[in-house]
């Protein structure tokens, strides 16, 4: 233990140190700031000129306002919580099925090679693709599909995952997160919508939108041929155009993304109209085969069930949800209510169910 104590007070020394030899000059995020102004596209979102947090912070010496974004979202709660929420089929028996965690990690490498290629900010980009889907619910489209039916206001996981970081993270207080990735995080949904639209305030948050689709729609594609609810004689021929597997397919559409938006000086990202049009096809087959599709939607009347069941129950037991959370923070029952619905995993939804509503074994002595 003495030697252990020794070496932290040397170690503390040495930093001490170190911080004198920077006071007269930058700190290491101010230099990484510098960096970025003498590196980075003119059109990239600086961390130095960032519009700043709700709640105003001191900065940290090491690290970027964008970076400690990342950081806070990796470490918590509902980041978490994702490596046990649905991104397709429910509860999965094999050990390779995607979940909304691993999508998440795809979203984030595909966007972090598209934004250092055009030389935006991969700070920015990677926090705000790891923060992209922290509000999805249980179940995947199911779970969203009832709570929207349900809740008197509606509901859309993107609207959701801002809420998680802004209000319901850290007991209530929120991440206090930065306005970029707030953004980003809003606005990164686009259903069957248009996808290179512009709709968010930074190129950075345009690159995630695009990311997340090239992610879903190949391996949600992987996937359901996995479990055989789709063959690939069904697939648009279109579609294999642009690659035979999965890996092909994305960095043919990656570098599609990357020169196309070059080719634009960087006014927007986008795709050529070529590989827009066979993503867009792929996208649909997939809603009317696969999200919509008879296999699935037999599984999601099931989860829709047991989450309208949850939802009645707690309505009448609201002081049963967040315990944690200051009642004056959620005040509205049927926000707080829904709020707690949709942070919960699949398995701990399941798990409620049969606990409130499943007769118990007896213990017997």
């Amino acid at each position: 233990m003495t030697v252990l104590f020794s070496c932290d007070k040397k170690a503390v020394a040495i930093l001490e140190d170190r911080k004198k030899e920077y006071n007269n000059s930058m700190t290491i995020r101010e230099q990484t700031e510098e960096i970025e102004k003498q590196t980075l596209n003119p059109k990239a979102c600086l961390s130095s000129q960032s519009k700043g947090r709700q709640k105003p912070e001191t900065e940290g010496e090491i690290r970027t306002c964008f970076q400690r974004d990342r950081d806070r979202i990796i470490h918590s709660k509902s980041f978490r919580r994702l490596k046990h929420k649905t991104q397709v089929f429910l509860a999965p028996k094999g050990d390779h099925y995607r979940t909304r965690l691993t999508h998440t990690l795809e979203v984030s490498q595909i966007a972090r090679t598209i934004a250092r290629a055009l030389r935006l900010n991969e700070d920015l980009t990677e926090a705000i693709a790891l923060g992209h889907d922290l509000g999805h619910t249980p179940f995947g489209h199911a779970g969203e599909d009832v709570l929207r039916e349900i809740r008197p206001n509606g509901f859309n996981h993107y609207e959701q995952s801002l809420r998680v970081v802004d209000i319901l993270e850290k007991n209530g207080q929120g991440l206090n997160l930065t306005y970029e990735v707030r953004n980003g995080i809003l606005r990164h949904s686009k259903g069957r919508g248009e996808v290179f639209s512009g709709v968010t305030d930074t190129l950075e948050g345009q690159v995630v939108r695009a990311s997340d689709i090239i992610a879903y729609v190949n391996h949600d594609l992987d996937d359901a041929m996995r479990a055989g609810v789709v063959k690939k004689s069904n697939i648009p021929s279109e579609f294999f155009k642009i690659g035979g597997d999965s890996s092909k397919r994305i960095d043919t559409m990656v570098k599609d993304v990357i020169y196309t938006s070059l080719d634009t000086a960087l006014k927007e990202i986008k795709m050529s109209k070529e590989i827009k049009n066979a993503t867009y096809s792929l996208r649909e087959f997939l809603y009317e085969n696969v999200y919509e599709g008879g296999v699935t939607k037999e599984e999601f009347k099931k989860a829709k069930k047991i989450l309208s069941d949850l939802y009645s129950y707690y309505l009448q037991h609201v002081d049963e949800v967040f315990k944690e959370i200051p009642k004056e923070v959620l005040a509205d029952k049927e926000q707080r209510v829904c709020d707690f619905i949709a942070g919960m995993t699949d398995r701990f939804a399941i798990m409620t169910y049969e606990r409130l509503f499943l007769p118990q074994p007896w213990m017997v002595i």
